[in-house]
């Protein structure tokens, strides 16, 4: 028996006879959750202002509390920070997520506790390698080590107590001594804040291991992946770990990366698990390699809800839990966590595709989208239509980013995507027109805003130039972890600045 074979039989198979229970059990595990939550909140600031002890049921949590967004819990982030305790969450709070900042922040500064690390982050990275394994039973997953590739963090304001960074570096820093035999690279080297550096670090350090697992951000990690075939000469990763079998992807849509995985690693052995690992908390893993959609996980310290995408600017949005969503739906996420974040408007949409089990996909954000004509384009239509375009002309995508063009000098308004191609399509026009049609299949609001060319005109695809949006993130200091470059936005804000790089060769 392989040391695999017998962690699994051990420790990971029981797991999934857990997870077995959310087929039909949902809604109690959800309630309980919750339950748990107030009770262990309700000697906090935060309970006493909302009376959590006579909190009873989700009615009366519902009543109760009013929806969050950052900007209603930046002040108590800001006290926290300042070293004051016991104001969202019981236990102290050491460590802060750095996260993509709002419409008056640079960045988001979201806690973390112990319970959230535990019962939530490292939860979810235990069970995606249970449902890996339960599904590849002769995987050989332990005999080698994983390739986790994350940020970096650094000390929190004038405090010597407590630290912000990357989710990923705050996992890394904190787990637990055993798993570090387990992985690469070293510490030292994972937390390095010098994207570059460390890329070159990371390939000379690992390149001589036996790498079975890698685990990050898809554009990250193909980057990392390139430098290493660069350095070795090697043509595919295979070559140099021959035993490598599975990728642990998250933090951007895969789509757009997938044909350029294929040709790094060409493996037909080769295995891809999406996971939604959020700065605020871990939500799903892919349980089934044939359906792109993610199980929710519904027993970790979460409780979930959700607002349809069309209330989500209302006064009164309709609110609903996890036993009254309808499939095939767009909801903006609402989570009370075992961080203190208490009906949390995170900014992610998702829709479900399937009940008894739930199981959903990232649809978009609620501030990533284009709606500047009332064609409501979210990145999951983008997504569809790239793929399509891609196979249809050979093209492969590193990076795109569109805009809606108000109105050009002719007094014609479009969209405006700036693609960065790994490979150029045969046909840039052919393209944009497949891109075009497709959005117009997939979105019938859009389809409607271009009927006969009088709200919108043909998109126009700009061609970026190599390097752009690594250039433009690296401008902005959000090299690595988990910066992304925005997909859809409402305005020209991002797409000017990058439109002016652009012109930098």
């Amino acid at each position: 028996m392989n040391i695999t074979t017998l962690l699994n039989k051990v420790y990971f198979a029981p797991r999934l006879r857990k997870i077995d229970f959310y087929a039909n059990r949902a809604g109690e595990l959800q309630h309980k959750v919750l339950e748990r939550l107030v009770c262990m909140a309700e000697n906090t600031e935060w309970g006493k202002k909302y009376d959590y002890k006579s909190i009873h049921t989700y009615e009366d949590f519902k009543k109760r509390l009013p929806i969050q967004t950052y900007e209603e819990v930046k002040p108590y982030v800001e006290r926290l920070r300042a070293g004051e305790q016991n104001l969202l969450w019981p236990s102290e709070i050491r460590w802060f997520a750095k996260s993509s900042g709002t419409t008056n922040d640079k960045s988001k500064f979201l806690p973390v506790s112990r319970e959230s690390l535990n019962d939530t982050h490292y939860q979810g990275g235990k069970d995606a390698v249970a449902i890996y394994l339960g599904q590849n039973p002769n995987s050989r997953f332990f005999s080698g080590k994983g390739l986790i590739l994350g940020g970096s963090h650094s000390p929190n304001l004038n405090s010597r107590h407590s630290l912000v960074g990357d989710l990923s570096a705050i996992l890394i820093q904190n787990v637990y001594p055993l798993v570090n035999c387990v992985r690469v690279p070293s510490k030292k080297i994972a937390l390095m804040s010098d994207f570059e550096s460390k890329m070159v670090a990371i390939a000379n350090s690992t390149i001589s291991q036996n790498v079975t697992n890698l685990s990050g951000v898809p554009s990250w990690m193909l980057v990392l992946i390139k430098h290493i075939l660069e350095k070795t000469g090697k043509q595919s990763l295979e070559e140099i770990w021959p035993n490598l079998e599975v990728f642990f992807h998250g933090g951007v849509a895969f789509t757009p990366y997938r044909e350029q995985y294929k040709e790094v690693i060409r493996s037909s052995n080769m295995h891809y698990v999406e996971t939604y690992n959020a700065s605020e908390g871990y939500f799903g893993t892919q349980n089934d390699p044939n359906d792109p959609s993610m199980l929710l996980m519904i027993d970790y310290g979460i409780f979930y809800e959700f607002i349809p995408l069309e209330d989500v600017d209302k006064e009164n949005p309709r609110i609903y839990c996890l036993e009254e969503i309808e499939v095939e739906k767009n909801y903006a996420l609402v989570i009370s966590t075992s961080a203190g974040l208490w009906r949390y408007m995170i900014g992610d949409t998702v829709k479900f595709t399937q009940k008894d089990p739930y199981k959903f996909v990232i649809t978009g954000r609620t501030k990533h989208f284009i709606n500047a004509f009332g064609e409501e384009l979210i990145v999951d239509n983008a997504e569809r239509g790239l793929a399509r375009a891609c196979e249809s002309t050979g093209a492969l995508i590193s990076d795109y980013s569109a805009a809606p063009v108000f109105m050009d000098a002719k007094a014609k308004c479009r969209h405006q995507w700036l693609i960065e191609f790994a490979q150029m399509p045969d046909n840039i026009e052919k393209f944009a027109k497949i891109l075009d049609d497709t959005l117009k299949e997939v979105n019938s609001d859009y389809e409607a805003k271009r009927q006969n060319n009088l709200a919108l005109q043909p998109l126009e695809v700009i061609i970026a130039r190599k390097e752009l949006f690594h250039d433009w993130l690296a401008q902005k200091g959000k090299l690595g972890g988990q910066h992304k470059v925005p997909r859809l936005s409402n305005t020209r804000q991002y797409i000017e600045e990058m439109l002016e790089l652009n012109k930098v060769s």
